[in-house]
């Protein structure tokens, strides 16, 4: 039985880190299905041997990348403070930009991940403990601006959160991956729209107020 240390060393950090970029290139080019053991091993120029003293398994390397991609993603598409602090339109415009940037630079690890998430139920919780993150930052959103009375009240955060959330995944889906044509202007501008008017936002700025 491996032993492992609960404080890894500074090596030991080195190591991991490399066995993960090495993970996520191969799954990256590869898909999952395709990416062997040793291929990571390879990749990352550690023995065999040393792999399962990081990882239990494949599973538990995709994971674990599955894991840093979206991690990568929601720090990605966090509004500053500092955008349109007072206008919660222009946060909401900000966020669907920058989400629909990080699906580009992020797109075909997510994919996999959702792909993966069919031919099993581990994949399938991994997915939705992933998506939590989004999930919970919507519906916290959504549940200020309800106290601030500038949404409807009637609406529950959470349900809210994963219907709007699925829309706007849907559709960078269809536009990064699928190839629609639209000017990311114009599909950042229609998913605002769509989304403050589900929930009836209100007291927000110019572009809304004046929207067709």
């Amino acid at each position: 039985m491996i032993v492992r240390s609960s404080v890894p060393t500074s090596r030991g950090r080195r190591t991991r880190a490399a066995l993960l970029q090495a993970g996520r290139e191969a799954f990256e080019e590869h898909g999952y299905d395709a990416v062997r053991i040793d291929d990571v091993c390879g990749r990352a120029r550690v023995s065999h041997g040393t792999f399962y003293t990081y990882f239990d398994s494949k599973e538990a390397l995709f994971g674990e990348v599955a894991a840093a991609v979206v991690g990568e993603m929601f720090a990605a598409s966090v509004v500053g403070a500092a955008a349109a602090p007072d206008d919660p339109y222009a946060r909401i415009e900000a966020a669907n930009r920058l989400y629909l940037r990080a699906w580009a630079a992020n797109s075909r690890l997510v994919r996999m991940v959702e792909q993966a998430a069919t031919s099993g139920e581990k994949f399938g919780r991994l997915l939705l403990e992933l998506r939590e993150v989004f999930v919970r930052r919507g519906a916290e959103g959504l549940k200020r601006l309800q106290e601030q009375g500038l949404a409807d009240p009637a609406l529950d955060p959470r349900l809210t959160a994963v219907m709007l959330g699925g829309m706007v995944e849907h559709f960078a889906h269809v536009w990064l991956d699928l190839g629609e044509r639209a000017d990311e202007q114009v599909a950042v501008d229609h998913l605002t729209r769509l989304w403050a008017r589900a929930i009836g936002l209100t007291g927000t700025s110019g572009s809304w107020e004046g929207g067709a």
